[in-house]
């Protein structure tokens, strides 16, 4: 079963929240464009939450029931800065190549595409529970900030698993991807079921959604208006389309990173995502002068090299030093 890619519905954007400028001005073309694409936004409505509805459908698990040849899978994940756990107002120092302190205020990430592998190495896909909140299809949103504190912009729910069930087996490994499929990653997410429709998660229709978003409070670093803070967004960029309320039709840098584990016990271990490693070549102190506060995943930020690397992902034309240090396993 194959769900149809998504037919975009231009939202009105928001002139602070360009994936390439903050200041937009729109011209009389532009109003032009807008009041076009609301001639069919009910009908586009429609057609994406069908599509989502569909894409539900076809990635029902089947019951686990005795009998039913298959078994539950629980996949636990723990949040990390330098081996300490997550929690929103916390105060964790020697982060990154300064020494800084900082205070995170969000940490939420989008996996898909999550397979166990036999003792073969053969993938078996992982049948997601859809929950109508946390997973939907082949994609799980994970949230460890409780909206407590400086994490006053997320939300008291936390979700720190994923569920589902698979073929009955013995499994001894485990992969994913960090990201959004290209497929339901360009689409109004204000028409989107859960955890598609988190607008905290979503840049625009040109970009996607934040594959990953970490936000901190840093000493002594300041981004846009002189604020100080830090942030890592992960999402696809350089994507080709004609404005950035317009879904493209591809992006040169889709930056989805794929995770694997050669050796994964899932009754006993757990994937820890710990972003201090993925700092530690990087003065969250200071910010490059005329930049997103952090790394905000676009090209020529000479705050990203070390943070993409660490990701295990090509930026700018140059290669990966080597593979993601984000997770691990516990």
């Amino acid at each position: 079963c194959r769900a149809s890619p998504l037919k975009p519905r231009s939202p009105i954007q928001d002139p602070f929240n360009s994936l390439e400028n903050p200041m937009i001005t729109l011209t009389q073309n532009s109003f032009e464009m807008l009041r076009s694409h609301r001639l069919t936004a009910f009908s586009t409505r429609l057609t994406a939450v069908a599509t989502m509805a569909l894409l539900s459908a076809c990635s029902t698990p089947q019951s686990s029931a005795p009998g039913s040849g298959r078994q539950d899978v629980t996949l636990r994940f723990e949040a990390q800065i330098n081996g300490k756990p997550f929690r929103c107002g916390e105060r964790y120092s020697q982060v990154g190549s300064k020494a800084a302190t900082i205070t995170p205020t969000d940490f939420r990430f989008y996996i898909s595409g999550i397979e166990l592998l036999d003792q073969n190495g053969k993938a078996v896909p992982l049948a997601l529970e859809q929950d109508g909140r946390w997973q939907l299809g082949n994609i799980a949103l994970l949230d460890f900030e409780d909206g407590s504190g400086p994490c006053r912009n997320g939300s008291t729910a936390l979700n720190t698993t994923v569920r589902g069930s698979i073929a009955a087996g013995t499994y001894s490994g485990l992969r994913f991807t960090l990201g959004v499929p290209f497929e339901h990653n360009h689409a109004d997410p204000t028409a989107a079921p859960a955890p598609l429709n988190n607008t905290a998660m979503f840049w625009n229709w040109r970009g996607g959604y934040k594959f990953l978003k970490v936000d901190m409070a840093s000493t002594g670093a300041s981004g846009h208006g002189g604020a100080p803070g830090y942030s890592i967004h992960l999402g696809s960029t350089a994507c080709s389309s004609a404005s950035p309320t317009v879904a493209p039709t591809v992006c040169a840098n889709p930056n989805r990173v794929t995770v694997y584990f050669d050796k994964f016990d899932t009754s006993r271990n757990a994937v820890v995502a710990d972003i201090g490693r993925v700092l530690s070549s990087s003065d969250v102190s200071t910010n490059a002068p005329g930049t997103s506060p952090g790394c905000m995943s676009f090209p020529k930020d000479a705050d990203c090299p070390p943070i993409m690397g660490a990701l295990g992902l090509a930026y700018d034309g140059q290669m990966a030093p080597g593979p993601q240090k984000l997770f691990s396993v516990r």
